[in-house]
């Protein structure tokens, strides 16, 4: 680790942020063209102590995990990434592999979506950032860890995962998960993580064996979604997504018919954020 540089990239980075490029108010009093480290720090889900003695390079020297959340924090490019994770003295991340990074522009366009439920997930179905309404309505999916990080093996493992949808949509629930994981062991092949939620799944869930078998393939778009809120009550949305294939990532975005019931439990769901859940 080579304190000097490392501190002066983090604090190059922090400056060439604006608060708007992380949908943060710039605020009549801000002096500072950039970020505030406290701001970086809240973004990366550390402290601030620690963010601030990185950039006075006497911090210790950042994990794998650390150094992921800045990069997103941050919002790196992977190249920028990349060049952290060299600065710190770690290996340079398998892009294939780590699928984790999001990219800034889907980032980007999560800032400026505060009011609205929306999410970046990868091809495992692990749920990378969320929007405040996101969380609120489907729980915080990023607090998991291990294979239960992917939304495919939570419903074939963790009955509380299918709550949120009515029982009569649970079957096309299933094999929507299972044709998508399908197409992510396909691209990746055996030894990949697709593999291991694929093994896994195989000797605990019957039902996704079963399905498994059958060789369902994707649909070609998104029908809509029905939901079981335990606050707001049932809720009718469209998933609109937007798919970056380079980095394997979608951006969904959850909406409702303007006017109707959905749209106003959305509208409630979007004043209180992650306060219901």
């Amino acid at each position: 680790m080579d304190r000097v540089p490392l501190a002066s990239f983090l604090r190059t980075r922090r400056e060439a942020l604006q608060p708007e490029d992380v949908g943060l108010p710039r605020g009549p009093r801000r002096r500072t063209g950039g970020l505030r480290r406290e701001e970086v720090a809240t973004l990366s889900g550390m402290s601030t102590d620690y963010y601030s003695r990185l950039e006075q390079r006497r911090g210790p020297r950042p994990s794998e995990q650390m150094l992921a959340a800045l990069a997103r924090g941050l919002r790196l490019s992977l190249a920028e990434r990349d060049h952290l994770f060299q600065l710190a003295g770690h290996a340079i991340p398998h892009r294939t592999v780590r699928a984790e990074h999001v990219n800034p522009g889907m980032m980007r366009i999560l800032d400026r979506m505060h009011d609205t439920p929306a999410q970046v997930v990868n091809h495992l179905g692990e749920t990378l950032a969320q929007t405040a309404p996101a969380v609120a309505l489907l729980g915080d999916e990023m607090r998991h860890t291990g294979l239960a990080r992917s939304a495919h093996h939570r419903w074939f493992t963790d009955p509380t995962a299918r709550q949120l949808r009515p029982q009569e949509d649970h079957p096309t629930q299933s094999r929507l998960l299972v044709a998508s994981l399908h197409a992510s062991y396909t691209r990746d092949g055996r030894g990949s993580r697709a593999a291991a939620l694929v093994d896994d799944l195989l000797a605990r869930s019957a039902e996704f064996a079963r399905l498994w078998r059958e060789h369902p393939v994707p649909a070609g778009h998104c029908p809509p979604k029905r939901f079981l809120h335990p606050e707001v009550g049932a809720l009718e949305l469209h998933c609109q997504t937007l798919v970056d294939p380079d980095e394997s990532q979608t951006l969904l975005v959850f909406t409702a018919v303007p006017g109707s019931a959905s749209d106003e439990k959305l509208r409630l769901l979007a004043v209180v954020g992650g306060q219901l859940v």
